[in-house]
């Protein structure tokens, strides 16, 4: 999930907003002012609902927040590479560059943020009775308790062992303690993840054909949110699995053709470096070590006016923006930061000279030809020597 608008930092973690976010704010906003506050308090100010409502609404998002912080620094803590935290309709991501390293690892990044929801429903809980025994009833009081709620509720919903929630990540820990296979854990989470998807679709049917069409149909749209992002992770489960063993020398498109930083745009295209079957092409001077790296995308957005005078090193994307591995690296070990990344590409360097691109086409041929010649699971040295 790619953020649209970026809040800034907490804790060095980049932090960004979903433009869907909004839909859900509205919604609970809406809910509270229009609804919930005015059932339980009638005849105050309709400003009064409003502004109670919007505040909650930005708590809530808050402990949401929260919620996948929590995930993030205990993942850097645990050696897992952090590219940041999106909120979205459906709450919040915390965006991994890499995989646990043992199952403890893995449970101790997935039960952090229950533990956070949690602990901040109860905390919701006690101001909700520290108000009631000091303010007495009111909006404020009511906003709390349902902080209080709905923080619980998630802590418990995000438990429940189904990927891709929570719970789905601790089912893993637990398979992949007790069967030591990280592949096969990932593929019992992702059918039960499955499971409890189309549990809640035929819920949210039975719901909206009772009359409760709201509620039936949110149920349902959550349904297939899960159905669809369990089976992601069983796809990518069995991926990594077909790859275990490969590293990126195999994959990689070996010694790309370079391009000059100070080589207009006009002269790129003019020249023989387009006829190559490349989209992107690393940008160095001189010959040295990469500056950076242009994909032909880029070329569509300068006016042909300004191609004759826009270098290459004007637009390259920067090498700290790009995703870098070396031959011998794993390619399970590298996908999840080409994944992460904003070209999806890597450059392959030895020292510091290229030797290579990777990028997803290249993996799909290796992907193509495993499923072709051996089976799922099968060890990579094996087959070489057979």
């Amino acid at each position: 999930m790619q953020e649209t608008f970026r809040l800034g930092h907490l804790a060095g973690i980049r932090v960004g907003v979903h433009w869907s976010v909004l839909v859900i704010f509205a919604l609970i906003a809406f809910g509270l002012a229009q609804i919930r506050l005015p059932g339980v308090y009638p005849d105050r100010a309709l400003w009064l609902y409003w502004a109670v409502g919007l505040v909650t609404a930005v708590v809530f998002f808050a402990s949401l927040l929260a919620h996948e912080l929590a995930h993030a620094i205990v993942a850097r803590k645990n050696g897992v590479r952090v590219d940041g935290i999106t909120l979205w309709l459906l709450g919040g991501v915390a965006r991994l560059q890499d995989e646990a390293a043992s199952p403890s690892a893995e449970l101790r990044i997935a039960g952090v943020g229950p533990l956070v929801s949690l602990l901040a429903g109860l905390g919701f809980g006690v101001v909700a009775v520290a108000i009631g025994q000091t303010i007495g009833p009111g909006l404020v009081l009511e906003a709390a308790a349902w902080l209080a709620a709905i923080n619980i509720l998630l802590a418990l919903f995000n438990v429940i062992p189904a990927a891709p929630l929570d719970g789905g990540r601790l089912l893993r820990a637990f398979l992949w303690w007790r069967t030591g296979d990280r592949v096969r854990a990932t593929l019992g989470a992702s059918t039960a993840g499955r499971t409890f998807g189309w549990t809640l679709v035929l819920l949210g049917l039975f719901l909206f054909l009772q009359g409760v069409a709201l509620s039936g149909i949110w149920l349902a749209i959550i349904g297939f949110f899960l159905i669809s992002a369990a089976t992601a992770e069983g796809r990518h489960a069995e991926m990594r699995g077909a790859l275990a063993g490969i590293p990126v020398r195999e994959a990689m498109t070996p010694d790309p053709v370079t391009a000059p930083a100070d080589t207009t745009i006009a002269e790129f295209l003019d020249g023989p470096l387009f006829r190559y079957r490349h989209s992107a092409f690393p940008i160095t001077r001189d010959g040295t070590a990469p500056l950076g790296m242009v994909c032909i995308h880029q070329l569509r957005n300068i006016p042909v006016g300004e191609r004759s005078t826009t270098t290459l090193g004007d637009i390259m994307l920067p090498r700290d923006a790009i995703v870098t591995t070396s031959p011998d690296e794993p390619l399970t070990e590298v996908l999840p930061r080409m994944e992460s990344g904003s070209d999806q590409r890597a450059l392959v360097l030895d020292g510091e000279s290229v030797v290579g691109i990777l990028t997803p086409t290249d993996i799909s041929r290796v992907l193509t030809w495993l499923t072709t010649v051996r089976p799922l699971g099968h060890d990579y040295e094996e087959g070489r020597s057979g």
